[in-house]
């Protein structure tokens, strides 16, 4: 759960669960008491405690590189969404519906004969276009009409945009009311500059393995002179990497609030012919952008210029390849899971291909799932009570704001006028997507990812000079996530998340307000961490603070990220806790917020102790429980490098700035976790 909305997705498609099911609805408890471990202390090691005695009987599968909470329930929304696609398939529905789509796409991700039988032969139109392109005019335009939407800047990681810019749709940082196209940084196979750039051994090796793979790639796909072709394109990669923004600057939205008018491409970053570039990308009579990373537009552009076409041919001939090596031979398909699931991230064995196609599916024709989805399987009751749940969160919120002794009424004010004014959307959107003009062919898989991309980039770029919906969904109902959008001020929570063990209506209280209310809490807390805490109620970039709030606010944050710097993952290995604050901070916050109102929600009374556990207990173990994980090394390593989020089984230690925690498991001066009061970390 995130402000930041899709990477964590992408570690959810990479992990799953084989653990016993949390305690089965009815008994009301909703922790996993077969999942302690109580030999050891809650305050010596809360993660261990609530969750060694499921770690000691659970094993990652083979096709994962990852394993936890999350995929139990995702599990749950992948068996719906076989069902959705089963009836899809048997309702030979007509050309043009969505059903028919959804069973087309399916049938042609999934039919592996006719993608061997058809080889290279869907990719030959492309590599033909980059062999025979002439001059660096004809390079610009090929890079523009390139160009795809991404769907969070913040999060736009390379494994989404292979191209040399990335393109964001929303409204401006200064104009809530006027929706632009933000221009990002890309253009690299690898996770993040570091992989390029960086001395430590473990970095030169991936970056060895890159080559090879890019090498073994062109030589299954055909390519001419495979190991030289390599060989250029990572040294071209390398010079992009070192124009390259570093992630923590690219997470500070006064960094990336850089509007540029449409001639000042040419003027500032001379080397790409602007005009073609903007023209082929479907923006040639726009003339307001934000450029969220200059410098690298600048330095991108001069290489473009500098760079020999040839490279680039090389370059383009790799990363269009790459990016569907899924519908290509199952050679290309192996190679490509080989180094990026199993080299980069540990994962042993690829997915079956039925739960891939689930993905693909979901990711390309996601409201045309989504609203199949909660029609089948989310009952107007949960909608309900998680909105009594969210207003009881969000009034403890902002009672927690009004109580500050540190916040001035005029910041007071604007922080209680944000909370108020959050747009928070449950389950579903109240408007579809339309897909009409989505062409998808049972035998051209693809032809149905490229379609599906321009048609992506089409339905974001036709948002550009229209009134901002504030309501829009960034995510799909069958998402086992949430998020937090600063410009709109809103929050999603799909549907697929609101079930056990996030979610049992049947479950005690407690266990609820410690799962999904914590949930709800991050992400109310996201417009009030690092980055949220700059965007004021209409999501304009403003700053809302005098300037000893400010000061205050960001003395928290440094402490809290201090305490995450501290905790080492492997030896010599720590955590960045600047890199990981926002989401650090919506876990403290959100965890507060949340326990807060579920003590409101008792109305003065205590709850019953169940199973020998009080309702603090209970409250304090399912947050805990929602973060039980396990990773493999290489995926734990590629997260503390390059992921906004701690791993899970920090997330479990926010207890410790809680002072409830202390007195619901009698932790004590000397146990590991215990901090004095004044070291609690309390940022609202």
């Amino acid at each position: 759960m995130k402000t930041r909305a899709l990477l964590l997705a992408a570690l959810l498609a990479t992990s799953a669960c084989t653990s016993a099911p949390v305690t089965p609805a009815g008994t009301g408890i909703g922790v996993d008491e077969a999942g302690l471990d109580k030999k050891v202390k809650p305050g010596d090691d809360f993660d261990e405690y609530a969750n060694g005695g499921w770690k000691a009987k659970t094993e990652i599968p083979a096709d994962r590189s990852r394993i936890g909470v999350f995929l139990e329930v995702a599990n749950k929304a992948e068996a719906n969404n076989v069902a959705i696609i089963a009836a899809a398939q048997k309702a030979n529905a007509a050309v043009g519906t969505d059903q028919r789509r959804i069973a087309d796409w399916y049938a042609s991700f999934t039919d592996t004969a006719a993608i061997e039988k058809r080889g290279m032969a869907p990719m030959q139109g492309e590599l033909g276009a980059i062999a025979g392109l002439k001059d660096k005019a004809g390079l610009s335009k090929m890079l523009g009409g390139n160009v795809q939407a991404d769907l969070d800047p913040l999060n736009a990681t390379n494994f989404e945009t292979e191209n040399l810019f990335g393109l964001f749709v929303s409204q401006g940082f200064d104009t809530p009311d006027k929706t632009v196209p933000y221009v990002l940084q890309g253009g690299l196979g690898l996770p993040d500059r570091d992989y390029y750039l960086s001395t430590k051994p473990e970095m030169v090796a991936i970056r060895t393995a890159y080559r090879a793979y890019v090498e073994k790639l062109l030589t299954l796909a055909g390519v001419s002179d495979p190991a030289g072709r390599a060989g250029r394109i990572l040294a071209l990669e390398t010079r992009i990497a070192t124009a390259h923004t570093d992630n923590l600057t690219s997470q500070d939205a006064h960094k990336a609030n850089n509007p540029w008018k449409k001639a000042d491409f040419a003027k500032k970053a001379p080397g790409i012919d602007w005009d073609a570039f903007w023209a082929a990308a479907g923006l040639g009579s726009q003339q307001d952008f934000i450029v969220w990373h200059p410098a690298t537009v600048i330095a991108c552009a001069k290489l473009v210029a500098d760079a020999p076409l040839q490279d680039w041919q090389d370059w383009l001939t790799f990363h269009r390849i790459n990016e569907v090596t899924d519908v290509l031979p199952a050679a290309i398909d192996q190679a490509h899971f080989d180094f990026y699931n199993k080299t980069l991230n540990g994962q042993q064995q690829p997915r079956p291909r039925d739960k891939r196609g689930i993905s693909s599916v979901n990711a390309w024709l996601g409201d045309a799932m989504g609203k199949l989805y909660v029609e089948q399987y989310f009952p107007a009751s949960s909608k309900t009570e998680i909105q009594t749940m969210v207003a009881g969160i969000l009034k403890a919120f902002d009672e927690r704001v009004a109580a500050l002794s540190w916040m001035t009424p005029a910041t007071k004010a604007e922080a209680r006028k944000k909370i108020e004014t959050m747009q928070v959307g449950i389950g579903y959107p109240e408007t579809w997507r339309s897909y009409a003009s989505l062409e998808v062919k049972a035998d051209d898989p693809v032809g149905n990812l490229r379609r599906a991309q321009k048609a992506e980039t089409a339905h974001q770029l036709a948002k550009i000079g229209k009134p901002v919906d504030r309501k829009e969904w960034w995510m799909t109902p069958q998402t086992v996530n949430a998020v937090n959008l600063p410009l709109q001020n809103a929050l999603n929570f799909p549907a697929a998340i609101l079930q056990a063990p996030f979610y049992n209506p049947e479950a005690d209280p407690a266990s609820n307000y410690g799962s999904i209310g914590a949930v709800i809490g991050h992400e109310i807390s996201h417009g009030f961490d690092n980055l949220g805490a700059d965007f004021d109620s209409t999501g304009r970039l403003r700053n809302w603070w005098t300037k000893e709030d400010l000061a205050h606010f960001e003395a928290a944050g440094a402490a809290l990220a201090a305490q995450y710097d501290a905790y080492e993952v492997f030896p010599g290995l720590h955590l960045n806790g600047k890199l990981t604050l926002g989401e650090n901070i919506a876990d403290v916050a959100g965890l507060s917020a949340a326990y807060q109102a579920y003590r409101a929600s008792l109305g003065g009374k205590e709850a019953p102790v169940i199973g020998g556990l009080t309702g603090d207990q209970r409250f304090f173990l399912a947050f805990a429980q929602s973060w039980r994980a396990k990773a493999r090394e290489q995926q734990l390593r590629a997260q503390v490098a390059t992921n906004g989020h701690a791993p899970d089984r920090w997330r479990a230690m926010t207890v410790r700035n809680i002072d409830a925690w202390y007195a619901a498991f009698n932790v004590q001066p000397g146990e590991k976790l215990f901090l004095t009061p004044d070291k609690r970390v309390k940022v609202w």
